[in-house]
């Protein structure tokens, strides 16, 4: 699973600062996977972070506008277009269809989100694709890249002036399982 491996993030991880932040540093070199999502799949993580960080948290307007800059920029070929004439033969939930057929349509074997119950097996298996969530996943990664895993984190750490273990906790209230077990293998 290195460097070509395709996944495709649903709105909810990019939507989630912390591990967002960690699975795009996994994907810059030397990458672990290769990230896609859709035009669609970006509209809705600019609406959640316009709801969440601009009205809650009374963030600038110019930071959401940053992060679609940035995330289109750092991650050129990760649009996945094309894909409307799938999903009226789809199965999945309907609101996450779009989400299935770009992964398609973007030949991404795996769906990284929480929303892992709008993807039933039944629904993927006909297409070849897989659903994890992003603790499950993340786990995956650090059981083949540990190194790399823990560079990441390293590197998060620094940008934030933190300890890894002060991100990790951070990363705790999304993954737990995920960061409990770094905590304990860092110990």
């Amino acid at each position: 699973m290195r460097a070509d491996y395709r996944i495709f993030l649903d709105a909810c991880v990019l939507a989630n600062c912390g591990v967002c932040d960690l699975l795009l540093r996994l994907s810059e070199r030397p990458r672990l996977v290769v990230p896609h999502w859709s035009a669609e799949v970006l509209a809705e993580v600019l609406a959640e972070v316009r709801r969440t960080h601009l009205e809650k948290l009374k963030w600038p307007e110019a930071l959401a506008e940053a992060f679609q800059t940035e995330i289109r920029t750092a991650f050129p070929d990760a649009a996945v277009a094309g894909y409307e004439n799938l999903l009226p033969v789809l199965t999945n939930h309907e609101k996450d269809r779009h989400v299935l057929a770009a992964a398609i349509r973007g030949n991404c074997p795996l769906i990284v989100t929480f929303n892992v119950k709008h993807f039933p097996t039944n629904s993927l298996i006909p297409w070849g694709i897989a659903v994890s969530h992003p603790q499950d996943y993340l786990l995956i990664l650090y059981e083949m890249e540990p190194k790399q895993v823990i560079a990441c984190l390293g590197t998060i750490a620094g940008k934030r002036k933190l300890e890894v273990q002060d991100v990790l906790i951070r990363l705790g209230k999304s993954v737990p399982s995920f960061s409990q077990r770094l905590l304990d293998d860092l110990i």
